[in-house]
């Protein structure tokens, strides 16, 4: 393992931005050379808070290794390649880009320069995915559900990219098959975006999910039950607790259920931020292998465009039965209440 620091720049002052600018700052084997945003006030104030310049962009590029891009969504894909061209590693926010065709062209820029290119699924460095990864086979059935209360911030997409996100990506990592067909609804409540949504997906290799998600809640709740064939786990990744059920375990048994016990598992929460962060220059620095690659990113963008797209074919078949959408664009009404 090399002693050098890697000079980091973030793209991005926003509130995501912030943590990611605060964490580098903090960080052992990394350094924070400057933060570049569109708002110069805001990338001012981020920078005094975690000692770092606010910069021009081209200016910030020309005395980093990396940069972590934390702009809004639909710049993730221009500020990600005008980096990589320049022969930066990048970490990248949640959603890789806004196409597929940008999430390729991003990969192959990677590829090209042999330049580390990873996503920001957060979860995936958490301790509460670690705990059940380590204690499921393949799954059966997956039930995930990520609700919130309504937030200015993040409405700039839809509660898909914003918070299902996360849950696809999950899913898609602990089921590892191809998805065969999924439906899905939602509705835009609060945000010009879809605030609400549902959606039922169904793999190759015969296993279910069922997601959903909203950001317009009276509560916070993020909880997951997985069905295998010898198991079943449910996490409620708030408590920072998770119930095993499962044939062979140590636990209290299970009346009635011959050689079934049951188990609560707690974990001790750490900073999944960080952890991102040290494999992001481990992989920059040692050659490490990327964690949550642009593979991986491109995989649970497709799934959240496919998402998007069902719920814009309910959306017309709901319309050929007299629900429409509401002339501000916001939420709908029945045509026969015009």
């Amino acid at each position: 393992m090399t002693t050098a620091k890697l000079r980091i720049g973030v793209a991005g002052a926003g509130h995501f931005g912030r943590y990611h600018a605060l964490k580098v700052a903090a960080a052992e084997r990394a350094v924070l050379i400057g933060i570049y945003d569109r708002d110069e006030e805001r990338s001012q104030t981020v920078g005094w808070e975690a000692g770092a310049p606010h910069m021009a962009f081209e200016a910030l590029l020309s005395q980093i290794d990396a940069l972590i891009v934390a702009t809004p969504a639909d710049a993730h894909h221009a500020v990600a390649s005008a980096a990589l061209r320049a022969g930066k590693h990048v970490l990248v926010e949640k959603p890789i880009a806004s196409t597929l065709a940008q999430a390729d062209e991003l990969a192959a820029l990677a590829v090209e320069r042999g330049l580390v290119l990873q996503v920001g699924h957060l979860e995936r460095f958490s301790a509460a995915y670690r705990a059940m990864a380590a204690r499921t086979g393949p799954p059966l059935y997956i039930e995930a559900t990520r609700i919130a209360p309504f937030k200015p911030r993040g409405t700039d997409v839809s509660v898909i990219l914003d918070l299902m996100i996360h849950d696809l990506d999950l899913i898609l990592t602990l089921i590892d098959s191809p998805i065969d067909s999924l439906d899905a609804v939602g509705a835009a409540v609060a945000s010009a975006h879809e605030d609400i949504a549902n959606a039922r997906i169904r793999f190759v290799s015969g296993a279910v999910a069922t997601i959903t998600a909203s950001r317009i809640s009276a509560r916070t709740e993020r909880r997951m039950r997985i069905f295998a064939q010898d198991a079943y786990l449910a996490v409620d990744f708030a408590a920072r607790k998770l119930t095993v059920v499962g044939r062979g375990g140590t636990g209290v048994k299970v009346p009635g259920i011959e050689g079934f016990a049951s188990e609560e598992i707690a974990w001790d929460d750490h900073d999944s931020l960080a952890a991102e962060h040290l494999a992001f220059v481990a992989s920059a620095l040692d050659g490490a292998p990327v964690l949550v690659d642009a593979a991986a990113g491109r995989r649970a963008l497709a799934a959240a465009l496919a998402v998007g797209e069902s719920m814009r074919e309910t959306r017309e078949k709901m319309a050929a039965f007299g629900l429409i959408r509401d002339p501000s664009g916001i939420g709908y009404t029945l045509a026969t209440d015009r």
